[in-house]
């Protein structure tokens, strides 16, 4: 049986974007009824809502009431996101009220409920919608960082809400059990994604298959969780900047260890979850490499390694060139051979590079690279033994994996893992 979506509606200009949100998660599986406010139907009409859902859209308690619908909307749901949520509708939910179907709906919601904030950036700072949040927190509401960007008229900044697809995998995080603490509120994390791209010539380059989806996962969770977020984006398909992060984009290994190590010097944790390439041509030519009868250029590329940019980060901590409480966690996109198993191959790395903690993935057929899961182990030495302490991440959405190594993470840093 598909989930039950209830997908709420605020009154705010972000409404439009509500219409993507509910067609995403329709195409996910989800069955979605969408219960928008008075407000947003100023925005957008009942039909669009009624034709993208399949259900009929009501926005009072008194409507359908031998259904006693503002009760059971709620209790029959499996999740609950709300979206845009203006200050207005915040203030009422953190207020109890249930003067519309949408606010009845979420006080009888024992399902999870999400918010997505969208609100000018004064609204946002203003010390009432941050009690209000922090209430609504306190209660087990999932309240997800806005975005930083455009908002109506000329305005930009914090407040503009995220984009649906964004939404739509925090949702399905939300139902496969992701529940994002502020574990690591105040702490400055720098995260890498996606593959690197080695020039070969103007029109080539040498690459992988990585999408970058799980490292940008990995910076929204630790943003979601309270910290202040580096994004060191290589190639990654130009995904959602993920909430309340500084991006800076590079193409090759060596730019990406250049722009790592200077952000991490002022970090508490490095996540290189970037697919590094391991090689990189000698020399890039000027012009396009011909093929030709006399012989082919392509045929024979002579190849030097790029550096590791993980050893380098551990050295330079013991060095004393990054700060000696700064936590380094890496990746590794393994298979399996006859003489090891993925696992184990992960766990020597671990070892090999001398990180705090690694997340081994079994790549291949179905594999981590490209897919909207991941599964795998999260490893980190054990003071008392030679084997590292192991434990199974299940599959499931990159968001709820990131989540998991988010956790371990912020266990790292109070020493509550040591």
């Amino acid at each position: 049986m598909s989930e039950r979506v209830v997908v709420g509606v605020g009154g705010g200009i972000a409404a439009y974007k509500s219409c993507e949100l509910i067609r995403r998660l329709k195409e996910g599986g989800s069955d979605v009824r969408a219960v928008p406010t008075e407000a947003a139907l100023r925005f957008v009409g009942a039909a669009t809502f009624e034709a993208l859902s399949g259900h009929p859209v009501d926005t009072g308690v008194f409507e359908r009431v031998d259904e006693v619908q503002h009760v059971r909307v709620g209790k029959e749901a499996d999740a609950l996101v709300i979206a845009p949520a203006t200050a207005d509708l915040i203030a009422r939910l953190a207020g109890g009220f249930a003067d519309d179907l949408l606010t009845a709906t979420a006080l009888v919601a024992t399902c999870p409920v999400v918010l997505a904030p969208a609100m000018h950036t004064e609204m946002w700072l203003n010390p009432a919608v941050k009690d209000n949040v922090e209430t609504l927190r306190r209660r087990g509401v999932v309240v997800l960082e806005p975005a930083s960007g455009r908002l109506t008229g000329s305005d930009s900044g914090p407040g503009r809400m995220l984009e649906p697809a964004q939404i739509a995998d925090a949702t399905r995080a939300v139902l496969a059990g992701w529940r994002p603490s502020r574990a690591l509120e105040g702490r400055r994390v720098v995260v890498t994604a996606g593959g690197t791209r080695e020039r070969l010539d103007p029109v080539r380059y040498l690459g992988n298959f990585s999408s970058g989806r799980q490292g940008v996962a990995l910076a929204e969770a630790a943003a979601q969780a309270g910290a202040e977020v580096t994004l060191v984006a290589a190639a990654t398909d130009e995904l959602p900047t993920p909430a309340g992060t500084t991006v800076e984009r590079v193409e090759s290994a060596r730019e990406l260890e250049e722009a790592t190590r200077r952000a991490a010097a002022g970090a508490d944790a490095v996540l290189m979850a970037a697919a590094v390439a391991d090689v990189r041509p000698a020399a890039q030519a000027e012009a396009k490499l011909k093929k030709s009868a006399g012989g082919d250029a392509l045929a024979s590329i002579e190849l030097q390694e790029n550096p590791d940019i993980v050893r380098g980060l551990v050295a330079a901590r013991k060095d004393g060139e990054l700060p000696a409480g700064v936590r380094i966690v890496c990746f590794a996109a393994e298979t399996g051979d006859e003489t090891a198993s993925a696992r184990e191959f992960g766990a020597r790395k671990l070892k090999a590079k001398g990180a705090d903690l690694i997340m081994v993935n079994e790549v291949g057929e179905g594999g981590a690279f490209g897919s909207a899961d991941n599964e795998g182990w999260l490893m980190r030495p054990d003071p008392e033994g030679d084997e590292p302490i192991v434990a199974e991440v299940p599959r499931g959405p990159k968001l709820l994996v990131a989540g998991r190594i988010v956790e371990e993470l912020a266990g790292l840093l109070d020493g509550s893992n040591d």
